[in-house]
């Protein structure tokens, strides 16, 4: 397999083939972010090489959006593609003893972190589950929109700052508010218009807890990716335990928060529900404080567990059993 790097930016990719290791001889080359220069990339690539597009793993970071259309064009093309946290190529630069920094070099990074680490492939999500994606993003959006706007009433109300400057206030919240109705319907219908989607969150709305909102986040996460165990989807929300020793000296253990802030916000306020409503979780919440954890320590193992009883559904396709031996052997 040849790994060759690609730096994404807004407007250009450079790519980066580390011809010979141990001579370090380079091949560079600068593209345009769009669909003919992708094109143009892949045929320079196979040049370069004499390689075919499967014989090709191409390495890029995760960067917003501006990676998803080159990742999706060479896989289509047969390609390998890797899209790797970018945490972990900075500290493996750091490891290299990388001091500098520029397009060019980064590509060069990722061509040596690909060769030294063969990161797993990514694969595409489908395209339901994109769509649903951007449906959610977008509702996500209108509600910080609506919340600031509320916000800008309340000040100025406050403030005594004029019918004028209230009524449009208003007139903004009323256009938000009819378009956020729409969108959750547009979503709604998504899901209804695909059998497996209205399978997924019909099996987590049995979960005491999940809601219409969580559901539909957590259709996503589970069908975005494939997750080999409950202990992975914890990993990739952000909820993995992080412990610090040194010596005889033990720190603060804490959770990695290394996935969606927005996502763990959710899952928080849909565990404070399920403490109270779930059997399973509030046995859980209980033990813990019997126990003398903390609150807030209790809660955060309550969303790994609420988490936990998400991936048991989902993977055996069976509806939450609020009998608790019946549901840890679902969730296994």
């Amino acid at each position: 397999m040849i790994y060759m790097g690609i730096d994404v930016s807004k407007h250009k990719l450079d790519c980066g083939w580390i011809r010979d290791p141990q001579r370090g001889k380079v091949k560079t080359r600068v593209f345009p972010n769009k669909s003919d220069g992708f094109q143009a990339l892949l045929a320079w690539a196979c040049k370069q090489t004499g390689a075919e597009p499967g014989e090709l793993h191409f390495v890029l970071e995760a960067t917003g959006v501006y990676h998803e259309a080159v990742a999706y064009a060479l896989v289509e093309a047969g390609a390998c593609v890797s899209v790797v946290n970018p945490a972990q190529v900075r500290r493996f630069a750091q490891s290299e003893g990388v001091r500098s920094k520029t397009d060019r070099r980064d590509s060069l990074v990722l061509a040596r972190f690909g060769m030294a680490r063969q990161p797993r492939l990514w694969q595409p999500e489908p395209e339901e589950i994109r769509a649903l994606k951007a449906l959610i993003n977008r509702l996500s959006v209108l509600e910080k929109d609506i919340q600031r706007e509320r916000n800008r009433l309340e000040k100025a109300e406050i403030a005594r700052q004029g019918e004028e400057v209230q009524a449009s206030i208003h007139t903004m919240l009323e256009h938000l508010e009819a378009e956020h109705a729409r969108l959750r319907r547009e979503i709604d219908r998504h899901i209804d218009n695909h059998p497996q989607l209205r399978e997924d969150r019909k099996l987590l709305k049995s979960i005491a807890g999940i809601g219409e909102v969580m559901s539909r986040m957590m259709v996503v996460v589970l069908r975005s990716r494939d997750f080999c165990s409950a202990k992975a989807l914890g990993a990739y929300v952000g909820l993995a335990p992080v412990h610090q020793q040194s010596g005889t000296k033990t720190g603060h253990a804490s959770i990695s928060k290394a996935g969606d802030g927005r996502l763990r916000a959710r899952l928080y306020m849909a565990t404070v529900s399920a403490v109270r409503h779930n059997p399973i979780v509030r046995e859980h919440y209980q033990r813990l404080l019997q126990r003398g954890k903390p609150k807030m320590v209790a809660l955060v193992a309550c969303m790994r567990k609420l988490l936990h009883l998400c991936f048991g559904v989902f993977k055996h396709r069976q509806e939450f059993q609020p009998n608790p031996l019946q549901q840890r052997v679902a969730s296994g």
